[in-house]
């Protein structure tokens, strides 16, 4: 196999991981898509998140969820990319599933722009600004078309070193 290609399983490997170690993430149907150092959000389609059953649009407080969990989960995985891109201990320590802590945290503010269908909605995070302890973040949220985003956020997080 090549240096090249094992890389890349490594890092599906290291997504996989990340994704089952937090339970809210499968409580909720939320998946995630890697191109490069940038990941997609989905959080899948379930009768369950429908908060107003008469339009029917999703709860409000599973998108906000669904958002803060992608701000933290990118910041996340840039912590543990880099953990991996050390190499030695600090790379063995993550492909066996021990990552740095995740952030917390400190503001968000959500801006919900138009309702959520029933169906699948996708959200991606930009980072604006990551200092040694704190990120700033932008988040959005569509579902058909990029252009026509569902709800933002915008949030402060704690950023905690690795013991």
């Amino acid at each position: 196999m090549s240096a090249a290609v094992e890389y890349q399983s490594q890092r599906e490997a290291m997504l996989r991981a990340m994704t089952q170690s937090i339970p809210y993430v499968d409580f909720l149907g939320i998946t995630f898509d890697r191109r490069g150092d940038e990941l997609t959000g989905c959080l899948h389609y379930s009768p369950e998140l429908i908060g107003n059953p008469i339009l029917p649009a999703l709860h409000g407080g599973a998108t906000g969820a669904f958002l803060e969990i992608t701000g933290i989960f990118q910041l996340a995985w840039d912590a543990a990319l880099a953990e991996l891109n050390a190499g030695g201990e600090r790379a063995d320590a993550v492909l066996a599933g021990k990552f740095p802590p995740h952030p917390k945290p400190v503001d968000i503010t959500f801006n919900y722009l138009r309702s959520g269908k029933p169906r699948d909605t996708y959200a991606r995070t930009r980072v604006l600004r990551k200092g040694r302890r704190v990120a700033n973040v932008m988040i959005e949220a569509w579902q058909d078309e990029r252009s026509k985003l569902i709800a933002t956020a915008s949030g402060n997080f704690l950023l905690t070193p690795a013991p």
